[in-house]
């Protein structure tokens, strides 16, 4: 048990061992998108303590991304699957030994994505009408699962049918989302063998980072914690 000899005054973490300005290098380094066996080597921490500080972060990340407002305007939604190949000789959306993520992408805009249990109908149409306001336009593939959208209440609803080739139909595509897909896979390459809630936060990571790409991160991450200190 800590004793107030081994606490450190530090106004980003509660109970913290480390200082204030060993923290603010911390961030700044994860900021940066190093790794915790650089920051580790960097800061002079230990690497458990550095893990159990990154983790906490992303923590705080993803309640901010959970708590943005809906979205509006020109939407984009789809589906992509994480993980594990598509095992031989299985159908359907291609998900099987796979985590699905789904994706609503407001055009030159923000991001939010959420791990679902399946592709269906029923819960596509669920997280859209609580993200999406419905005088939104909304682009989508032909996936049936987007079936309904204008009975639920939002009358503009365009599609691209991939199953034809079809990628782009004057303004209707998903572009964006799948700019998305990439930039996300592209980084969770890095991050092998992950548990389910590992997977949720650094997807999350690479929500905030995509969504703020052109802020100061470290500022934000700063400002994000100061409002709800660590641990």
């Amino acid at each position: 048990m800590l004793t107030s000899s081994h606490v450190i005054e530090n106004k980003y973490a509660n109970r913290s061992k480390i200082s204030k300005s060993k923290f603010r290098e911390l961030v700044k380094l994860f900021a940066l998108n190093l790794e915790a066996t650089q920051i580790a080597e960097l800061t002079g921490l230990n690497r458990n303590t550095v893990n159990r500080f990154l983790r906490a972060i992303r923590e705080r990340l993803a309640e901010f991304c959970e708590q943005q407002s809906p979205f509006s305007g020109e939407i984009e939604v789809d589906e992509s699957f994480f993980g594990a190949r598509r095992v031989k000789g299985k159908r359907g959306r291609g998900a099987y030994g796979k985590t699905i993520v789904f994706g609503i992408f407001k055009r030159s805009g923000k991001v939010y994505t959420e791990i679902v249990p399946d592709c269906s109908k029923a819960t596509l149409l669920a997280i859209i009408r609580g993200k999406v306001e419905p005088e939104s336009i909304i682009y989508s593939d032909g996936w049936r699962g987007y079936n309904g959208l204008v009975d639920v209440g939002y009358g503009k609803h365009l599609r691209v049918d991939h199953s034809r080739n079809e990628f782009t139909r004057g303004k209707a595509h998903i572009n964006g989302i799948e700019g998305f897909w990439g930039f996300a896979k592209t980084r969770l390459t890095r991050f092998r063998g992950m548990k389910k809630a590992t997977f949720f936060l650094h997807l999350k990571e690479s929500e905030f980072r995509f969504n703020h790409r052109d802020q100061n991160l470290y500022k934000m991450i700063l400002e994000i914690i100061l409002k709800k200190p660590l641990f």
